[in-house]
C-alpha cells in the first residue's frame, strides 16, 4: 500500500521535502481509516443486526451476553488486530519504533481480551443463576474465582508485553515476595479470603438484613468487597464490618425469614395466676355468646358430662372429676382467634402455648407466623392482635399481671 500511496503523490506531481515521513503519516491515515470503517461498520450495522436477532429468539442467553455487551467488546478487537498486523509495513523506515509500539498494541488487545472473557464470565453466571438445578450452588464465588485468575492472567501478560520479561519473571518475583506481601497486605488477604467463603457459602449478599451485636450491626447490607461490608443500621446509621469478621465472629442473617412464607411471632401474655379458677355455669353461658368458640364449648361439656357420668363423680365437685377452666377456655379461644386472622398464615406453625410459672405470672404464648413480612406492618399486625387479647381477657374473668406502681399503692 505504501508503494501505491507513494505512486499516487508522484502522479499528482506533489514534492515534499521529506517524502518518505508524508507517505508513512498518508499509509497511517488510510489505516485508521480502514479501523474506523471496520469498527463503525461493526458497532452501527452487525450489532444492530445482533441485538435484533437477540430481542426475537427465544432463548436468553444471547440477550444476556447483549446485557454484558459482549458483542460491542467483540467489535473492538478487529481494530486493533488490524493496526498490529499492519504495523510493521506502515513504520517499515522506522523500524527503531515498531519493538516498543508493537508491545504497546499487544497490551491494549490483552485487556480488550480481558474485557471480553470477563463479559462472558458475567453473561454465563447470570444465565445459570436462571436455571433451577444451579439455585443452591455458590456460581457468584465461582464466577469471582475465575474472573480473579483471568485478571492476573493478564495482568502477568500485559506486564511482560510490556517491559519485554517472560510471564515465569514476575511469577517468580511473586513467590520472593510472598512473606513480605503477606506482612503487609494481612488484612487485605484475610479479606480475601473472608469474601471468597462469604460467596462460595452463600453467607451474606448485598440487600441482606443481618444482626451483629459485637459491632452494633443492625440493618440491611448495603455494600461488600474486599476489606470492609457496611451495613445502614435501621436508624439510618452506618457500621463498617470486616469482611474477615463474618468468618471469625457470629451474625444472624435474617433473608431465611424473608425468603421464607411468613414472619413469626413469637409473644407472651402473662396473667395473674390468681385470676385462674374453674368455669362457673354463669361464666360458660357468657363464654357461649362468643361465635369462636361457641361450637367447642358445647362439644366439651358434652365430653366432660360423659366422662363424670361414667365415672360416677356427679356430686357438682370440680376437684372430684373433670371442668372446664377459664384458662384453658381462653387459651382455645385465642387459637381459633389466630387461625380465622386473615394476616396469620395458618400453612405454618400456629399454636398457642402455656409456659412455666414465673414471679410474674403464667405466660401464655402466642407462636404463628405473619404472611407479610415488611417490619412495618408486621407490628402493626402482633399489636392488633395484642389489642384484642388485652381488651377481652376480662370476659373470661382472668386479669392481666402487671408490677404494682405509685398509685396502687396509694389505695391500698
Amino acid at each position: 500500500m505504501k508503494k501505491y500511496i507513494s505512486d499516487l503523490i508522484q502522479q499528482l506531481g506533489w514534492s515534499f521535502p521529506n517524502e518518505d515521513l508524508v507517505v508513512t503519516f498518508l499509509h497511517f491515515l488510510v489505516i485508521a481509516f480502514i479501523c474506523f470503517l471496520v469498527y463503525w461498520t461493526t458497532k452501527t450495522i452487525v450489532l444492530n443486526w445482533v441485538h435484533r436477532f437477540a430481542d426475537k429468539s427465544k432463548t436468553e442467553w444471547d440477550d444476556l451476553l447483549v446485557k454484558e455487551h459482549f458483542f460491542k467488546k467483540l467489535s473492538g478487537i478487529l481494530p486493533i488486530a488490524i493496526v498490529i498486523y499492519t504495523l510493521s509495513s506502515i513504520l517499515e523506515n522506522y523500524k527503531a519504533f515498531i519493538p516498543f509500539l508493537n508491545s504497546l498494541l499487544e497490551a491494549i488487545l490483552a485487556i480488550a481480551f480481558a474485557r471480553l472473557i470477563i463479559s462472558f464470565i458475567n453473561a454465563l453466571h447470570n444465565y445459570l443463576e436462571t436455571k433451577e438445578r444451579y439455585k443452591d450452588k455458590p456460581l457468584q464465588s465461582y464466577a469471582q474465582l475465575t474472573k480473579i485468575i483471568v485478571y492476573l492472567f493478564f495482568g502477568i501478560t500485559i506486564f511482560s508485553l510490556l517491559t519485554g520479561k517472560t510471564p515465569m519473571f514476575f511469577i517468580t518475583a511473586m513467590g520472593a515476595m510472598s512473606a513480605i506481601l503477606l506482612l503487609i497486605f494481612k488484612d487485605t488477604i484475610l479479606g480475601f479470603i473472608g469474601s471468597i467463603q462469604l460467596a462460595a457459602n452463600d453467607m451474606v449478599r448485598i440487600g441482606d438484613w443481618i444482626s451483629m451485636n459485637k459491632y452494633g450491626a443492625d440493618g440491611t447490607v448495603i455494600e461488600i468487597n474486599l476489606a470492609t461490608i457496611k451495613v445502614r443500621n435501621f436508624d439510618l446509621t452506618i457500621t463498617t464490618i470486616p469482611t474477615y469478621s463474618m468468618i471469625s465472629d457470629s451474625f444472624k442473617n435474617w433473608r431465611g425469614m424473608e425468603e421464607s412464607p411468613g414472619r413469626r411471632i413469637k409473644r407472651a401474655l402473662n396473667l395473674k395466676i390468681s385470676s385462674v379458677k374453674f368455669c362457673s355455669e354463669q361464666l360458660i353461658k357468657e363464654l357461649e355468646e362468643i361465635e369462636l368458640i361457641k361450637n367447642y364449648l358445647h362439644e366439651k361439656q358434652e365430653e366432660i358430662r360423659l366422662y363424670n357420668q361414667k365415672h360416677k363423680q356427679v356430686n357438682g365437685k370440680h376437684i372430684n372429676g373433670r371442668s372446664l377452666t377459664n384458662i384453658g377456655v381462653f387459651r382455645i379461644y385465642v387459637e381459633h382467634y389466630l387461625k380465622q386472622n386473615n394476616n396469620i398464615n395458618t400453612d405454618l406453625t400456629c399454636m398457642v402455648r402455656q409456659l412455666p410459672p414465673n414471679e410474674k405470672g403464667l405466660p401464655i404464648e402466642i407462636y404463628a407466623f405473619s404472611k407479610n413480612k415488611q417490619w412495618v406492618i408486621y407490628e402493626s399486625i402482633i399489636a392488633d392482635i395484642f389489642d384484642h387479647l388485652l381488651a377481652i381477657v376480662p370476659s373470661f374473668e382472668l386479669e392481666v399481671f402487671q408490677n404494682p406502681t405509685g398509685s396502687d399503692f396509694k389505695k391500698k
